[in-house]
């Protein structure tokens, strides 16, 4: 079933949401999605989302869903949160900020089949989040890697960027969830890939990082929830469902492998069940224990 097979004319949405390591779990959703043929004719992505999202819209098939898969099962913590013990006592003395912006720069610079966000295949909107305002800023075009990096800067873990005399930090803290500037830029029929969130553990994650990323994981699905439930009846909408039960840390990258394999049979499994017909929102999105 083709993505843009919804009606006449009616645009659809890929939306990316944040989610830390467990992005692996959209890379598998994303490979169900181009093996049965859904396609979108723009992408919207926020967070890890706003990765994944860039790279699918440079690479909008199955062949470039399963190079990112590869690029995934490759990645280590410190590919993405570089922290060493010099960051360390920077963070501590000399600096504000724990976490180099290098570790996410040199993988869009390496594996990213374009610069400039408006040279897509498919037209990318990234959101970001004006740290002093709390403002939604969405990057549509310009430097692809400046976009992605400041989408993905953690408060307090990473430095905000600054773009157009405005500091920009990570679009999980945003006023409005990608949802909302899916609806924004035309789209009519949204596709909604989260992360989800670990729902089986046995306690809070240890360390800051994992912790404020598990904190910002819950954040996200509960915006998404409440933005889903107040969504205009014209607007269509189908929320893959995430991975449950879910443990492990958004912080931690050793379950690649797994996330994406499950995502990828679990996707496959609600395609089948006509999911991309029934619409509504997965338990899985709301809070809940095991």
């Amino acid at each position: 079933m083709h993505g843009r097979d919804g009606s006449a004319g009616q645009k659809t949405a890929f939306v990316f949401a944040g989610g830390g390591s467990f992005g692996a779990i959209q890379v598998g959703m994303m490979q169900a999605l181009a093996a049965h043929g859904v396609t979108a004719d723009l992408v919207v992505g926020s967070s890890v989302g706003a990765m994944n999202g860039a790279y699918y819209a440079g690479a909008p098939t199955l062949d470039g869903v399963k190079k990112l898969a590869d690029i995934w099962r490759g990645l280590t913590r410190h590919d993405v949160f570089p922290v060493s013990a010099s960051s360390f006592v920077g963070f501590l003395w000399r600096r504000d900020f724990l976490i180099s912006h290098d570790g996410i720069r040199n993988l869009i610079e390496t594996h990213l089949p374009y610069k400039k966000l408006e040279d897509a295949q498919v037209p990318v909107h990234i959101v970001t989040t004006d740290i002093v305002t709390g403002e939604t800023v969405v990057l549509s075009e310009g430097s692809a890697v400046k976009a992605i990096v400041a989408s993905t800067a953690i408060p307090g873990a990473f430095a905000p960027v600054k773009h157009n005399d405005r500091y920009l930090a990570d679009g999980a803290i945003s006023s409005n969830t990608p949802i909302r500037v899916a609806i924004e830029k035309g789209a009519q029929r949204l596709i909604i890939v989260p992360t989800g969130f670990a729902c089986a553990g046995s306690g809070p994650p240890v360390g800051a990082v994992a912790t404020a990323l598990h904190a910002l994981t819950l954040l996200i699905s509960r915006q998404m929830t409440i933005e889903l439930e107040y969504l205009e009846p014209a607007i269509e909408y189908y929320v893959v469902p995430p991975l449950c039960p879910l443990v492990g840390s958004p912080y931690d990258f050793t379950r690649t492998d797994d996330h994406i394999a499950r995502a990828i049979k679990s996707t496959e499994a609600w395609l089948a069940d006509g999911g991309l017909e029934k619409g509504g929102i997965p338990g899985e999105m709301r809070p809940h224990s095991h």
